[in-house]
């Protein structure tokens, strides 16, 4: 079922994906409340910066405050009507789960929870909200299909990604919340993250120090182009999902409920070795890589690979940004944005 969007709150606006989406919506004349913490995990010079354009629409109101915060939502949910939510806001990163997971259990747990009890106390049409490929953890069945079972993640990150899955299932059930659940597939591109792989590899190239091939470079992963991203969650956030009326417990699909709740991978649909996207990297910064080849690491996974079947067929969206274009321009941003 198609609904109109007017006012939008999109969580950790000032990160990676939410920055895209909030300008993209923008830019469609939506109404947009951005919040964020700007946690130091990265440079925090980039979310400012990122947060600068979106500061230059009139339509963008921005809180600076943390999803873990209760009273502090819950003012701004009293204070502004929202036909959707977008919940980008999440401790992110596979590695620094392994350091850090009480940072994992404050914004992907709690913070959840709290969201998702503003959102039910305000009548927001409907939630969305990031889940990862990072689910799929053990699952060795290629292309992951929203129809497996997920119960064997692999790091804390993927476990709290999967408990959100649980909990908007939950609300969905309890109170009728139209909840849609978008799982990720390495997402790239310019003004990116930069403790992703695409990012630390360019930086290193063009600094000459060697770059650090995990798994030997015999990684593959679903590599999937920001705008491709954006363009997924825009088309999710205007359909409402509905009961399908052939689940059964019996034999129960992960991927869609009885409740008004669904399920979505967005992925290239295209894995690619990691020597590959090493190549493409050297090819279009005109230079040679040093690398130092070293064993899998805890919490990774050596292989995604996004069946995206639901997606094409419920809102018409297939990704198709190219490895080639998509690190062209990334590469261009880079340069550009270091003043090189």
């Amino acid at each position: 079922m198609n609904f109109e969007f007017n006012s939008v709150l999109v969580t950790g606006a000032a990160g990676f994906i939410g920055f895209h989406l909030s300008n993209r919506l923008l830019e469609d004349g939506c109404h947009v409340a951005g919040i964020d913490n700007l946690n130091d995990y990265y440079d925090v010079r980039l979310k400012e910066d990122r947060l600068e354009k979106l500061k230059s629409f009139s339509n963008f109101s921005f809180f600076r405050t943390d999803i873990s915060d209760r009273e502090s939502l819950e003012k701004i949910f009293e204070n502004t009507r929202f036909d959707a939510v977008v919940n980008l806001a999440a401790q992110a990163g596979v590695r620094y789960s392994l350091e850090n997971p009480h940072a994992y259990v404050n914004s992907n747990l709690v913070g959840f929870v709290n969201l998702l009890e503003c959102c039910r106390y305000n009548s927001v049409k409907h939630l969305v909200f990031a889940s990862s490929s990072s689910v799929y953890g053990a699952n060795t069945n290629m292309p992951f299909s929203v129809h497996d079972n997920v119960d064997h993640p692999v790091s804390l990150y993927a476990a709290s990604k999967k408990a959100n899955e649980l909990m908007a299932h939950t609300y969905s059930h309890l109170y009728g919340m139209s909840c849609t659940g978008l799982r990720f597939f390495t997402v790239y591109g310019p003004w990116g993250r930069p403790d992703m792989a695409l990012f630390l590899f360019t930086k290193a190239i063009l600094e000459d120090r060697p770059i650090k091939v995990f798994n030997h470079g015999k990684m593959q992963r679903d590599f999937t182009y920001i705008d491709d991203i954006v363009e997924g969650i825009v088309r999710v956030m205007g359909r409402l999902p509905e009961p399908n009326p052939e689940w059964t417990g019996d034999a129960p699909d992960p991927g869609t409920s009885y409740a008004p709740y669904k399920i979505y991978n967005i992925g290239n649909n295209n894995p690619v070795e990691l020597t590959d996207f090493i190549a493409a990297i050297e090819r279009n910064l005109g230079k040679k890589a040093k690398k130092e080849f070293l064993d899998l690491q805890p919490g990774d996974v050596p292989a995604t690979y996004a069946n995206i079947d639901d997606l094409i067929k419920d809102v018409g969206f297939k990704p198709g940004t190219s490895i080639e274009t998509g690190i062209e321009r990334f590469v261009a941003w880079y340069r550009d944005y270091n003043q090189l």
